[in-house]
């Protein structure tokens, strides 16, 4: 008789999800991101945001939240219903901050359920041309010829950014400093200045500074070779091995139903498709991935694994 029970709430479960799959969504929906307004993940949402309306006839608000290296937002899009009405943007420092922060207020792995990686991007590995080095082997040599004394810029402690140039000294076996900002802009604007000799960059905020002979790019973090840059190498032709792209996607409270899951992902990967957000992603140096939710499991588990490697070996500790 329990059996027979256990069997009848299965189905009237399972009826109830395929049911809220089929009208959802009835209400706003809420974009999470962990920045603030103006960066390019907030951009990103938005437009996503704007065409999930479009699609929906529901309205998307992108809410940012930024703050504690994205444990913020994080927290909040963990605690909330599980109904696919809130969305949270994650990156890098997602993955990254379970072995950065000991003490998180929600199980990374538990408590969320991937629904599609965005895009994927290279940074660019760039200097202040007065710094005499044109390749990653010259910068390379010239940092074990100065232990320690060249620094590198990056957008916070525990950022893409800074894992990149983590992962370069390790693989590289070389002591530079880090030197962690608020944000890409203050780095950028010191490393023109002098200050820093040499960081990764977003490539299409840098573009404007590499054509005016500001800074020299030496190298980019990706696997393969970027279309923006064709010219320039990547840090893997050097350093085999290397590869630290950006990257964005969405996530959702864990036990939020399958079927919706599976609804935004659908929705999702195709407006990735379309020649609008395209050639937009393709302007700022990004790829559209798409993809199913398992993928991007996968992936971002493999992403939790790399790099808290590269932060346990380096030694990183939180601002």
């Amino acid at each position: 008789m329990l059996s027979c029970g256990i069997a009848i709430a299965c189905v009237i479960q399972q009826a109830r999800a395929a049911e809220s799959a089929q009208t959802y969504p009835t209400k706003p929906i809420r974009i999470i991101v962990p920045f603030a307004p103006g960066g390019p993940n907030d951009m990103l949402a938005r437009l996503l945001g704007q065409k999930l309306t479009d699609a929906w006839g529901r309205q998307v608000i992108t809410d940012n939240r930024p703050g504690g290296g994205t444990v913020i937002a994080s927290d909040l899009a963990a605690r909330a219903t599980p109904d696919g009405y809130t969305l949270l943007m994650v990156s890098t420092s997602h993955a990254v901050n379970p072995t950065l922060i000991k003490k998180l207020p929600y199980d990374t792995a538990r408590d969320f359920a991937p629904v599609i990686r965005l895009t994927a991007s290279p940074n660019v590995l760039v200097v202040n041309p007065t710094v005499p080095a044109h390749s990653v082997r010259e910068l390379i040599t010239l940092a074990k010829a100065r232990p320690g004394e060249i620094n590198y810029a990056s957008g916070g402690t525990g950022s893409a950014t800074h894992l990149a140039g983590a992962l370069l000294c390790i693989l590289g076996g070389v002591n530079m400093t880090h030197i962690p900002y608020k944000g890409a802009v203050p780095a950028t604007v010191d490393l023109i200045g002098g200050a820093v000799a040499a960081m990764f960059g977003t490539i299409q905020p840098t573009l404007p500074y590499l054509k005016a002979g500001r800074l020299r790019a030496i190298a980019v973090s990706s696997a393969r070779r970027s279309a923006v840059l064709p010219d320039v190498p990547t840090v893997g032709e050097t350093l085999p091995g290397f590869e630290a792209a950006s990257w964005y996607g969405i996530f959702t409270a864990a036990k939020t139903p399958r079927d919706v899951i599976a609804k935004l992902n659908r929705e999702s990967a195709r407006i990735l498709e379309t020649p609008e957000l395209r050639e937009y992603l393709l302007r700022e140096g990004a790829e559209p991935v798409g993809g199913t939710p398992e993928d991007f499991e996968k992936y971002f588990a493999s992403e939790m694994a790399k790099w808290g490697k590269v932060v346990r070996e380096a030694g990183i500790k939180p601002e």
